[in-house]
């Protein structure tokens, strides 16, 4: 076949045929680019080419499975895998999708258990969200911020009286292993029913039959109407664990910026950190200490940096972060832990000695600290639990020293009676949480001298009678409290009074 015209004309008669074909009903023609896989490791692949791809881009491979571009190299493109599934080898087509990982966010997801793609894993069927948000976004201005000073009721004695929490407050949750760090957090997410707080459980890394166990606990004290729960487990690709604490502060962040106030929940962040760690050592970045990579602080603070108090003009929403961190052998020196502690505003320490003894929730006070302090504390905390935490720390030295057998005068006899008075009135049972106005007629009575003559084993019985005379004898001191107002003297008395009663055996115990 003869050939007419030049080789300019034949390229512009072929650039028309596309032109018309492109306006054709049948559909239009576009650009894509795409890559092929050079090598499949465990949570990562390498593709070769993409010369366009952005940093922390969603890459597709067949099947649907995707990935996010992660190291971005002259010659090659590394992937973090966020599915695992058949077909991905080396020879396999990756393509760019032009769009940065998010998650459905909005009250639709609440009561949810979900993935960190923000996909169901409950089998209650399509998830109804009101958008998506992208994972990663940038911190809050500080000239958007507002002081912290709204109390974050968790409803445990040692923690509201003398480790106070206030909403917008980044507080971390230490210890060795089943020292009850989760036990914790869900009490805390159980005493936010009715208090206008929305809760993300983010479980990084756990079993499943852990996780089951908090949902169950959260069902039966009736929490899940306000909780989602986001779950990469323990068995999912490196990618998914890595992922999941930017899922749940983006669903967090949607409430926050809707003037609303949010409680996320990281259990725990030292398996976020070794995912991390494996992902970039198969990516051949760069270690440091302990093989982590050089930027394991920046990855931890721009995810904890989210977390805030909005100023009233912006909606006055907050976001409050509780980072779970194990420790191994009660070393609280080790890289990520002080990494962390140098993060959060505050750490609460549960130490293994003291979970040993029954002394439940094992807080070290003495360790613990909250640098945000009475500034979110209630005013009626103040007149019960102002010194409490120095006197509680002079008492466990001062005990220590008794130990030698050493004789001892009277006013000390009486400290460390006090003492152990407060260190039984303290002791609470996992999912119980008590309201502000229980906890300060309990402390009260303790401090005042009430519990001294106690045998120990008989405050926790106590405890429980002032309590069911409490709503009978004083049920306005719940508002009293709430309200924020001050404890005056004459409200100080018939608390007293109704400690009194208490002992005096003017309860009729519960029946076993």
């Amino acid at each position: 076949m003869k050939r007419e015209g030049s080789l300019h004309t034949v390229f512009e008669e072929t650039l028309g045929a596309v032109d018309r074909i492109s306006r054709t009903p049948r559909g239009t023609l576009r650009a894509e680019e795409y890559g092929e896989v050079t090598s499949v490791g465990h949570g990562v692949a390498r593709v070769r080419g993409l010369p366009g791809v952005r940093s922390e881009e969603l890459v597709r491979f067949p099947n649907d499975l995707l990935g996010m571009a992660f190291n971005l190299e002259p010659e090659e493109v590394g992937v973090i895998l966020l599915d695992e599934g058949p077909g991905l080898a080396a020879g396999a087509t990756a393509r760019r999708t032009n769009r940065v990982l998010d998650v459905p966010v909005g009250e639709g997801l609440l009561g949810r258990v979900v993935d960190p793609a923000g996909r169901p894993l409950d089998n209650a069927g399509r998830i109804r969200s009101a958008a998506r948000a992208i994972i990663e976004s940038p911190a809050p201005a500080i000239i958007d911020r507002a002081p912290v000073t709204v109390p974050l009721s968790t409803g445990i004695k040692v923690v509201d009286a003398l480790i106070p929490i206030g909403r917008g407050q980044r507080e971390l949750i230490l210890g060795d292993r089943q020292t009850g760090k989760t036990g914790l957090v869900v009490d805390c997410m159980i005493n936010q029913k009715g208090k206008h707080m929305i809760c993300i459980y983010c479980a990084i890394g756990q079993r499943s039959s852990s996780v089951a166990k908090v949902i169950a606990d959260l069902r039966e004290h009736d929490a899940t109407s306000y909780c989602i729960v986001v779950f990469a487990p323990g068995d999912a690709p490196p990618g998914q664990l890595f992922i999941a604490p930017y899922a749940a502060m983006a669903m967090g962040e949607y409430f926050m910026r809707k003037g609303l106030d949010a409680l996320v929940v990281f259990d725990d962040l030292s398996q976020h950190a070794r995912a991390y760690r494996e992902l970039s050592l198969l990516l051949r970045r760069p270690p440091g200490r302990e093989s982590f990579p050089g930027d394991i602080f920046y990855i931890h603070s721009r995810l904890l940096e989210r977390s805030t108090h909005f100023r009233p003009e912006l909606g006055g929403g907050s976001l409050s972060a509780l980072p779970i961190i194990e420790t191994e052998e009660q070393n609280l020196a080790a890289y990520i832990p002080t990494n962390l502690i140098s993060i959060t505003d505050g750490q609460i320490y549960l130490t293994p000695t003291l979970f040993q003894k029954g002394v439940l929730p094992a807080v070290d006070v003495g360790t613990s600290v909250s640098r945000v302090g009475g500034k979110t504390q209630l005013p009626a905390y103040r007149a019960v639990a102002a010194d409490l935490k120095l006197s509680y720390s002079q008492f466990e030295e001062l005990e220590v020293f008794s130990r030698f057998g050493t004789r001892i005068d009277e006013h000390t006899r009486r400290t460390l009676a006090r003492g152990r008075a407060v260190r039984e009135a303290l002791k609470q049972p996992l999912y119980d949480p008590l309201p502000a106005a229980e906890q300060i007629a309990i402390l009260l009575a303790a401090t005042s001298g009430l519990f001294d003559d106690l045998p120990p084993e008989k405050v926790a019985a106590f405890s429980g009678g002032i309590r069911r005379l409490l709503p009978v004898e004083m049920p306005g001191i719940y508002d009293l409290v709430d309200s924020g107002k001050d404890l005056d003297a004459a409200s100080r008395e018939a608390l007293i009074a109704v400690a009194r009663k208490a002992l005096n055996g003017e309860w009729k115990p519960l029946k076993p």
